[in-house]
């Protein structure tokens, strides 16, 4: 079979996967941040849940803010070059690469979701300046040992890396199979590591109200977590101040527009070293 026909058939094979007739996470949260990649079924529970809990529009956008202002932090700062990106989701402005190739145009990039509608567009993530390197693994969160061996062909694991697993630990429904996932993956990369974290909380009855009508759409369940079972993730490791906060208060860049209050976000957030 010639290149071109097996890259049809495999176009095929990823589309089939696709379902349109329940809610998607990708999709869901793509509709959420403005995208155009969801379907009527989507924007559907997108609109049901904005009626219950409008504050998760906020969650969503500010996720994506911090997310900007981790990835600058790490290379200015601790002058991180490597990021693994755990739960990419559908591309959206701002990815992880664009970010961090603005500002340090060598950076390496590794994209890992299983997804098969993150995998159509993994074309428009596979992009790079010339010194810096972007890579997409058709991979899963529950095999990190694999994750970890594929993003070796990409991310050199003498070096820092920071892994970056943002509003997808709420989809492993037990708590300690989520943290020793992170610890796993964790345990794979050398010292000067990062661990980057963001996730919904279950800090107001709107969210939680949320959380079960999502759930109840016959979607991948979200299970939104306390405070301190966020901080759980971070064990072992170094806080970079301000420590575990609400999306907004870490590290707020004063020359941006006024946002959604902290107070108003049930996220919270954390970056920690690996000692």
């Amino acid at each position: 079979m010639s290149d071109t026909n097996s890259q049809v058939a495999a176009s095929a094979e990823i589309r089939a996967r696709i379902d349109t007739t329940t809610p998607h996470s990708a999709r869901f949260w793509n509709y959420f941040v403005g995208g155009k990649d969801n379907y009527e079924v989507d924007r559907e529970i997108g609109d049901q849940i904005k009626e219950i809990f409008p504050g998760l529009v906020d969650v969503a956008l500010t996720s994506r803010l911090f997310l900007g202002r981790a990835v600058r932090h790490l290379i200015r700062e601790q002058g991180i070059r490597q990021f693994l990106d755990i739960g990419t989701g559908l591309p959206t402005a701002d990815n992880t690469h664009e970010v961090a190739q603005r500002v340090a145009p060598d950076a390496r990039i590794v994209y890992v979701d299983n997804d098969p509608i993150v995998l159509t567009h993994a074309n428009a993530l596979l992009t790079s300046t010339p010194e810096g390197r972007t890579a997409y693994l058709d991979a899963d969160l529950y095999d990190p040992d694999s994750v970890l061996e594929a993003a070796a062909g990409t991310l050199d694991f003498s070096q820092p890396i920071a892994l970056i697993i943002l509003n997808t630990l709420g989809h492993v429904a037990d708590y300690d199979q989520a943290r020793d996932l992170v610890r796993r993956l964790m345990a794979g990369l050398p010292s000067g590591s990062h661990l980057v974290i963001s996730d919904s909380t279950a800090t107001s009855e709107g969210m939680i109200a949320a959380s079960e009508a999502y759930n109840a759409s016959g979607a991948t369940p979200y299970y939104v977590r306390s405070v301190e079972e966020i901080a759980g993730f971070f064990d072992g490791l170094e806080l970079v101040a301000p420590g575990i906060t609400q999306v907004p208060s870490w590290r707020p860049d004063p020359d941006a527009p006024a946002g959604p209050s902290a107070a108003s976000v049930d996220a919270y957030c954390g970056v920690g070293r690996k000692p």
